[in-house]
């Protein structure tokens, strides 16, 4: 058979192997935004409060922030077809879970799961997919259309939880994930080829055990100081526990010869401000959207429906304007598109802490865009700042650290704008003021890092950005693919 008829006789696999890639990502990045949307009704049929909310969508973030550096390492040192499809069995198994979830920790154990399988489809799917497409031009428009095609989710997300929820209750936002899992593992099962990196590094379980329980600590203390009293002991504990376990992190991987997190990429000031700007994004665009379904829904009086569908105009900007922001970074420099962006999205949720109860959606919708559209600007800039500031073969780590510090930006984001919701309704403040006060903080923070990015993220030329691999970072799937 000669080579022409060999590729000839390859496109049908590879079509499927890209449409089972995409289907994969596509169910991780639906869970993103369809939760949201499900929130105001968890919230009454299980009787939570607000930090039972906040547990909901930071047990699945932090699992997936703190595992995904450790899950591409995991796909090449023990086959990606093997992790691609044990992640989609446990994100199915678990979504599962959810759904028959008969109280808050049935849940959370679920959402725990779910992060796991997460942390493993991801990165897993988009190796599979750069193993298959060895030609550099090839492989670049896959991934382009395996980022636009899962992508989707992002913004199907509101819509789809709002109809669901509204018609058959929260529980049927995870059911939907059944489906589509047992089609990925039978079409993945017949047509998906292993493939490894016998020459990938060990897995740094020590520093992966210390940073989940680091952050997580951080996060309960945070979470709960509101309930339980920021001066209790088992608050105060909690961020002692969070302190020591990270300095322990900070300590082993110093030591380490394969850290999953190597220190000495933060002696380069270009990655050091690019990341530190990522967490802020993180926190400012989880924290607030944590909160979009119920302001709709708890200050406006809108239904769960019609609250998914006014969410809609934040995510579809992000998902339309994502795609240039690499070209406007390669065009204008990096400096100038992220300061641009996080001064964008920082004036729209100053915009958003302004609408009260009466406010018409007239005059909320193009707020929501305003912070769709400046938090765009800043992901695909930022990660490709980050590449550029390492060596070639340390693109694929600088990637998968960028993606990470945006996850565990937005377990804070969620945690702190919660805290700060709660502080202001033990106060004796309404929900509405303190929706008003969350928003007015991460709108503060997001302008204030926009002077730090303005004054401290290195100045480049526009031929530099281009010579940099901009990637989007708008999920946690770009880990693995950088580093093949």
């Amino acid at each position: 058979m000669t080579a022409s008829h060999a590729a000839a006789d390859s496109r049908p696999n590879r079509a499927v192997l890209l449409t089972v890639t995409c289907l994969g990502q596509f169910m991780v990045l639906l869970d993103n935004t369809i939760v949201g949307a499900a929130l105001p009704d968890m919230q009454h049929r299980l009787h939570l409060e607000l930090t039972g909310l906040q547990w909901i969508v930071d047990a699945y973030v932090l699992l997936v922030a703190m595992l995904l550096l450790s899950g591409g390492i995991f796909a090449d040192r023990f086959g990606r077809k093997r992790v691609y499809l044990t992640g989609v069995a446990v994100f199915t198994v678990a979504s599962v879970v959810c759904s028959l979830a008969p109280s808050l920790g049935w849940l959370i154990a679920g959402r725990v799961l779910q992060g796991i399988g997460a942390a493993a489809l991801s990165p897993a799917s988009l190796a599979l997919l750069a193993a298959a497409y060895p030609v550099p031009q090839e492989r670049i428009k896959a991934i382009g259309l395996w980022a636009g095609l899962s992508g989707v989710g992002l913004a199907a997300g509101p819509v789809i939880g709002g109809v669901l929820t509204d018609a058959f209750g929260w529980p049927a936002i995870f059911l939907v994930n059944l489906p589509i899992g047992v089609v990925l593992l039978l079409a993945g099962l017949r047509h998906l080829e292993e493939a490894r990196n016998p020459n990938a590094p060990a897995l740094d379980i020590p520093g992966t055990a210390l940073s989940v329980l680091g952050v997580g600590a951080l996060a309960y203390g945070l979470i709960e100081g509101g309930a339980r009293g920021w001066t209790s002991p088992l608050i105060l504990g909690s961020f002692t526990a969070a302190v020591l376990l990270l300095a322990a992190f900070v300590a082993v991987e110093a030591r380490r010869r394969a850290p999953m997190l190597p220190l000495q990429l933060f002696r380069e000031r270009l990655f050091t401000v690019s990341n530190t700007a990522m967490v802020v994004v993180g926190f400012a665009l989880g924290g607030s959207t944590f909160f979009f379904s119920q302001f709709f829904v708890y200050v406006q009086g809108s239904s769960i429906l019609r609250a998914g569908l006014q969410t809609l105009p934040a995510t579809l900007a992000m998902v339309i304007v994502s795609p240039y922001a690499g070209r406007l970074a390669a065009r204008h420099g990096f400096r100038i598109v992220v300061t641009a962006g996080l001064a964008l999205a920082g004036l729209g949720l100053l915009a958003l802490g302004t609408v009260h109860a009466d406010t018409g959606y007239g005059n909320v919708w193009w707020r929501l865009a305003v912070v769709g559209v400046g938090f765009a600007l800043t992901m695909s800039p930022l990660t490709g700042a980050a590449i550029q500031a390492v060596s070639a073969q340390e693109g694929g780590l600088a990637s998968g650290i960028s993606s990470t510090t945006r996850q565990i930006g937005s377990v804070l984001g969620v945690a702190v704008l919660g805290a700060v919701v709660r502080g202001r309704q033990s106060g004796g403040a309404s929900f509405e003021t303190g929706l008003d006060g969350a928003f007015l903080t991460a709108g503060a923070i997001t302008l204030a890092t926009a002077v730090f990015t303005g004054l401290w993220l290195t100045r480049t030329t526009p031929a530099e950005v281009a010579a940099a691999p901009v990637r989007s970072t708008e999920t946690p799937k770009t880990t693995a693919v950088d580093s093949r």
